[in-house]
């Protein structure tokens, strides 16, 4: 604050610098959580409309284990992958929403995959396998990580630019000085003394 008041040593970068630090403090306080409600509200109503779309064009299913499907390269190594997370890939064959029926390579905890089993998918109108939709617990959680990331982003930039804009008034600051050390000379400015 001793920037505002006035003072024969205060310099005109000092008061620029105040004036620049007032204006980040009111940006990271006011703008930056403004910037992440909007951005929460816009993508929580954008992930929520997909995730009704998605559960009306998605599908559950069961379906009955086959037998085990071939390994293919895709599929993790199960001396590294851990035994309480493995999964592996059966051959599956349900009735799709339109009554077709299709067979195809499923992927599974292992513990699942008894041939008999019955199993839930998620396929689309036509029965191709397709992912689970998204549940509103999960749009809720991306919605606000998408509201802390614009807030966050919105105060580090101003941050960064109160910072910028510091160190260019900093190295003008040296300049003066630099220039009047140059015209105080080595004596400074005591001509003729003899020291």
């Amino acid at each position: 604050m001793w920037r505002w008041r006035h003072n024969p040593l205060r310099r005109a970068t000092d008061l620029v610098e105040a004036w620049v630090a007032l204006a980040a403090l009111l940006l990271i306080v006011l703008a930056a959580p403004a910037a992440g409600w909007s951005t929460g509200a816009l993508a929580h109503g954008a992930l929520h409309k997909t995730m009704r779309e998605q559960q009306e064009q998605r599908h559950r299913v069961t379906a009955t284990v086959v037998r085990a499907a071939t390994k293919t390269a895709a599929d993790p190594d199960p001396e590294t992958f851990p035994q309480r997370d493995a999964v592996g890939r059966v051959v599956a064959t349900w009735r799709a929403p339109d009554g077709t029926r299709h067979t195809d390579s499923v992927r599974l905890r292992l513990r699942q995959a008894a041939p008999g089993g019955r199993i839930p998918v998620w396929t689309d109108r036509r029965g191709r396998l397709v992912p689970q939709p998204m549940d509103s617990s999960t749009a809720a959680t991306h919605a606000v990580l998408a509201g802390v990331g614009a807030f966050a982003a919105v105060g580090a930039l101003a941050e960064v630019a109160r910072r910028l804009v510091v160190r260019q008034l900093m190295r003008r600051r040296f300049d003066a000085w630099d220039r009047a050390w140059a015209q105080a000379g080595p004596d400074c400015g005591r001509t003729g003394t003899g020291s």
